[in-house]
């Protein structure tokens, strides 16, 4: 009996109903609206912070050729799906008044160093991920590009090994320790079951 509650715990927790949707840009639009919770936003300090779960389908889909048809389509699809579906890609940007930070925080040459080597190469030891019972995620990689004052915010893209055991807990923390810009530590709660229930896109051609 004991045996049997526990499988069917594991049922209810992992069986969820997946939003389908016609293109990128209408996963990307449901995402983007805070009220279905993927999209989290916190102003410190009067900079503003975001962090923006990425389902699995919006990097097939960025990497899915348009050339392929047919079965060669389906087969990549279910490859590339195999392939994402191991990780969590979290998009965290950083801005103040419009501003990406390093148009707005470093005061002269030496900090305005500091806080590029920082961006470009410390954020794996700023960042974190971890459970209720602090044990934390395993970061694979994260990526900075540089937009060199062309863009309204620093957006950078964290991917961390995926787990079913963590995803079994309610929330998992997301944590950004302060950056030199006087914010503390600003932290996230990921609700799991928005990783869970994985939005998707419908790839196959109609």
């Amino acid at each position: 009996m004991k045996k049997l509650s526990v499988l069917l715990v594991t049922f209810l927790i992992f069986s969820c109903t997946s939003k389908t949707f016609d293109s990128k840009e209408e996963l990307y639009a449901y995402i983007k609206d805070p009220k279905n919770g993927y999209l989290q936003q916190k102003n410190v300090n009067g900079y503003e912070f975001s962090i923006l779960y990425k389902p699995t389908d919006l990097l097939v889909e960025q990497e899915l050729s348009e050339n392929l048809t047919g079965k060669e389509r389906e087969q990549a699809i279910q490859k590339l799906r195999k392939k994402y579906q191991k990780y969590l890609y979290f998009t965290v940007s950083m801005s103040k008044n419009g501003q990406e930070l390093l148009s707005v925080t470093p005061k002269n040459r030496q900090e305005f160093g500091a806080m590029v080597n920082q961006l470009a190469f410390e954020m794996d030891q700023k960042v974190h991920l971890f459970t209720v019972a602090k044990d934390t995620i395993p970061l694979v990689d994260y990526s900075y590009p540089r937009m060199y004052g062309m863009s309204g915010a620093t957006t950078m893209l964290f991917v961390y090994s995926k787990n079913d055991k963590y995803l079994q807990e309610k929330h998992l923390n997301f944590t950004i320790e302060d950056l030199g810009i006087y914010t503390g530590e600003v932290k996230f709660k990921i609700q799991t079951e928005k990783i869970r229930n994985q939005l998707q896109i419908n790839l196959i051609e109609k």
